[in-house]
C-alpha cells in the first residue's frame, strides 16, 4: 500500500489528509482519542510542542545572512493580511445595513477572521512549498495572533479607543525563541543542521492531525452560509493579495498565498473587543460563531487554493519550491 506516494499526488496532501481525518474524528465521535497519556498528548494536544519542534528545525537551516529576508517576509506578509482585512471591514462598516450587518456578516467577525491567520496551516503548507526562510517568517506572523491587529483596526476607524494589555511582547518572543535557539545551533555546526533538516517534514503531518482534532465541522452550521462566505472571501482576497505582492517582490508567490486562512483563536476575538467596548455587544454572538465557520471553511479550503496556485504554476513551467530563490 504506497500511501505516501498517494498523499504526494494531493496538492498539500501529507497535511490536508490526517486533518481532515481528525476533524472528521473530532466532529463524529471527539472523546475517541481523548482518553489521556500519550494517545491523547501525540494526537490532541501535541499541536503547539510538534509547531514549535518544527520551527527550531527550521531555524536551524537559516544562514544568518539570510536572515533580514525571513524578516522582510514576514513583516510584508502581516502587512498585507492587515490592510485586506482592515479595509474589506471598514468597507463592511461604511455600506452596513439598519442591523449592522453586511451580507449578513457582522464587520467586526470580517476583521477578526481576515486579519488573523492560522499559524499552524501556514508553517503546515510552506513546510512543503517554501524555503527555511519563509518557515522562519512565522516568527513575525505570530504578531496578528489574537485580537491585537484587530483593536488597531478599530482605533483607527476611530470606532473605539486602543486597549492596552491585549499583546504581551513575551507572547512574541516565545514564539521566535525555538527559531533563535535552532539558528544558533544549525549555524555553529553544520553536521547538526543535516541532523536537524531530515526531523522537519516528518512533524508536518502529526501536528496537522492535532490542529484537525481542534476542528469541528459542525461550526459552519452554526455559522451557516455567511460563515462560509467569511471564510471564501479570507482565502481568495487575503491569499490572493499575498500572492501577487509576493510575486512582485519575485519571492515564491505559493508562500504568501499559504496566509490566507484564520486562526482558531479569532473566535475569541469579538468577546474580548465587546468586553472593551460594549458597542460591539449587539453582534458579538453572530461574529463569533460567524469567525468559527470561517476557522474550519479556511482550513478546508486553503489548502485546495494552495494546491490550485501550484498546479497554475506547474503549467507555466516553473515550480513553487524552485523557481522563487
Amino acid at each position: 500500500m504506497r500511501m505516501k506516494a498517494t498523499l504526494d499526488r494531493i496538492p498539500g496532501g501529507m497535511m490536508v489528509v490526517p486533518l481532515l481525518i481528525a476533524a472528521t474524528i473530532n466532529t463524529i465521535a471527539p472523546n475517541l482519542l481523548r482518553i489521556g497519556n500519550f494517545t491523547e498528548a501525540l494526537f490532541v494536544n501535541g499541536a503547539s510542542t510538534l509547531i514549535a519542534l518544527f520551527l527550531f528545525c527550521a531555524g536551524a537551516q537559516i544562514n544568518l545572512r539570510n536572515v533580514g529576508v525571513s524578516l522582510g517576509k514576514g513583516a510584508t506578509l502581516l502587512t498585507v493580511k492587515w490592510i485586506v482585512g482592515a479595509g474589506v471591514g471598514l468597507l463592511a462598516y461604511a455600506v452596513a445595513g439598519t442591523q449592522g450587518l453586511f451580507l449578513g456578516l457582522a464587520p467586526i467577525a470580517i476583521i477578526a477572521a481576515m486579519t488573523n491567520s492560522n499559524g499552524g496551516l501556514y508553517v503546515a503548507l510552506v513546510g512543503q512549498y517554501g524555503k527555511s526562510d519563509d518557515k522562519a517568517a512565522y516568527s513575525i506572523l505570530a504578531l496578528n495572533d489574537g485580537p491585537f491587529l484587530t483593536m488597531i483596526a478599530l482605533s483607527i476607524f476611530g470606532a473605539m479607543g486602543f486597549v492596552d494589555g491585549l499583546f504581551s511582547i513575551t507572547s512574541f518572543i516565545s514564539v521566535l525563541l525555538p527559531i533563535v535557539i535552532g539558528m544558533v545551533i544549525g549555524n555553529l555546526d553544520s553536521e547538526m543542521e543535516a541532523f536537524f533538516t531530515k526531523g522537519s517534514d516528518m512533524l508536518i503531518p502529526f501536528f496537522a492531525f492535532a490542529l484537525g482534532m481542534n476542528i469541528d465541522f459542525q461550526a459552519i452550521l452554526k455559522g451557516g452560509l455567511s460563515g462560509v462566505l467569511l471564510g471564501v472571501a479570507t482565502v481568495l482576497l487575503t491569499g490572493t493579495a499575498g500572492y501577487l505582492v509576493f510575486k512582485m517582490f519575485k519571492w515564491n508567490p505559493v508562500v504568501g498565498a499559504s496566509e490566507g486562512s484564520t486562526a482558531g483563536n479569532a473566535v475569541a476575538t469579538p468577546a474580548v473587543i465587546a468586553a472593551a467596548s460594549p458597542a460591539f455587544a449587539t453582534n458579538v454572538d453572530l461574529a463569533t460563531v460567524q469567525v468559527a465557520a470561517s476557522v474550519v471553511t479556511t482550513a478546508i479550503l486553503l489548502p485546495l487554493f494552495i494546491g490550485f496556485l501550484v498546479k497554475r504554476l506547474e503549467r507555466k513551467g516553473k515550480k513553487a519550491e524552485t523557481d522563487f530563490l
